[in-house]
């Protein structure tokens, strides 16, 4: 058999490959892949929804006038406050006046009438038996109790006549603001007309009916029968504004729904806050948010998943050197992080950066990172507080940001973050 020589270089180039060690990394073949870390934290997170709201006013009074006359004058200013009893309108009162008058003139007469059967009772009554007959006195008892129903009807009229004085001066029965009167002076009215002569709105406090789909309130009692959800003992709402504004005020819940609408199949119910500086107007299109409770989870940076065509959420983590992926269950999103209910545990080590190109058991160089205030992923260095790598381990934000849940995750590509090898 003919043997083919080698060259010395060739020789050495299989003597090298036959000695390495299996499995290790030959000379000249790419090195592992670096990618960046981050430690898992299961906690409570606030359960949140987004709910979509529109203002409406806690008390809203169409002013309309309780007598007729010709209004002689209007006694408030458009768009200022005004307290519940000020006077809004003057309505001419000559005739209300002399009614009042003759009402009164009746209640004397009718008193006089009554003075007078009282003293011929007592005279008839005395002489019973030695002047007068039963009958006699019976007679002067009736004709007592007539003159005193004669004064409690004078009486009566006067009331009336006096409520009819006092109606030609309309007031405003909340406190609130009005608005542009819809009448002038020397306008005719009717007592209890349809048309309203102003509106007195009540806008602090100002409520905010919210829309919660039926559906999601029965997926709520189902985490709450289930253990995964810890209700909290009130249900309070904050509010973003039309602008994107986060309004500073919380909201208490003072009406629960009870009914689903036939149209929207969705549960109305009402939050009230303050609104000192009338910033809130009825009929406003606003965003709230409700914290519901809390739920056991683990947060994940939606920068550090991925969702298959069906939906699936995914995630990479470490194991003994390796990268394993895992299939998420998620219970919506706190502050662009997902709130991982299965699929990860406390502790493990999850890849938030270079997750391109990662095949299932590949060898991979960890590299601790974290997150700064804009999201941005930065490495960990050696000598960095444990305190500023609270956001690499998926901990809540602090208490009063405004965090959505359900909201569309951010594009991938966009959102893909810096090599943290850089």
């Amino acid at each position: 058999m003919h043997k083919t020589k080698l060259s010395t270089g060739a020789a050495m180039a299989v003597a090298m490959f036959i000695a390495w060690p299996a499995g290790a990394q030959a000379p000249g073949g790419m090195p592992p892949k670096q990618v960046g870390v981050v430690t898992l934290k299961r906690q409570d997170v606030p359960r949140i929804v987004t709910l979509p709201g529109r203002a409406v006013a806690a008390s809203d009074a169409e002013i309309r006038p309780r007598v007729s006359g010709i209004v002689t004058g209007i006694e408030y200013d458009p768009g200022k406050r005004i307290e519940a009893g000020a006077p809004m309108f003057t309505i001419e009162d000559t005739t209300y006046q002399a009614n009042l008058a003759s009402a009164e003139a009746q209640v004397s007469s009718a008193q006089a009438q009554v003075t007078q059967a009282q003293s011929s009772y007592e005279r008839t009554r005395k002489l019973l038996g030695s002047g007068t007959t039963q009958a006699q006195v019976e007679t002067a008892l009736a004709t007592l109790d007539q003159a005193k129903a004669t004064l409690q009807s004078a009486e009566a009229a006067r009331t009336l006549a006096q409520a009819d004085l006092d109606w030609t001066t309309v007031t405003s029965p909340i406190a609130g603001i009005a608005s542009v009167a819809d009448i002038s002076v020397g306008d005719l009215v009717t007592a209890n007309q349809a048309d309203a002569l102003a509106t007195v709105t009540q806008l602090d406090p100002i409520e905010v009916d919210m829309y919660e789909p039926s559906s999601r309130i029965l997926n709520v009692l189902d985490d709450i029968d289930e253990g995964i959800l810890t209700l909290s003992e009130t249900l309070n709402a904050t509010l973003t504004l039309e602008n994107g504004r986060t309004y500073q005020a919380v909201g208490e819940m003072v009406a629960p729904g009870v009914t689903v609408s036939t149209s929207t199949g969705s549960i109305d119910t009402r939050f009230r806050f303050k609104n000192p500086d009338n910033l809130i107007l009825p009929g406003m299109f606003l965003r709230g948010q409700v914290e519901l409770g809390s739920i056991s989870a683990i947060l994940v940076s939606q920068s550090a998943t991925n969702r298959d065509k069906v939906g699936n959420l995914s995630a990479w983590v470490v194991e003994d050197g390796k990268v394993s992926e895992r299939q998420l269950t998620e219970e919506g999103n706190y502050q662009q992080q997902w709130i991982v209910t299965e699929g990860l545990e406390d502790g493990e080590t999850l890849v938030a950066d270079g997750l391109t190109g990662l095949q299932e058991g590949m060898e991979v160089v960890t590299v601790p990172v974290t997150y700064d205030d804009q999201g941005v992923i930065r490495e960990v260095k050696q000598d960095q507080p444990a305190e500023d790598t609270a956001a690499a381990e998926g901990e809540a934000p602090a208490e009063g940001e405004a965090p959505v849940e359900n909201a569309a995750p951010a594009d991938d590509d966009a959102a893909q973050p810096a090599d943290a090898t850089e």
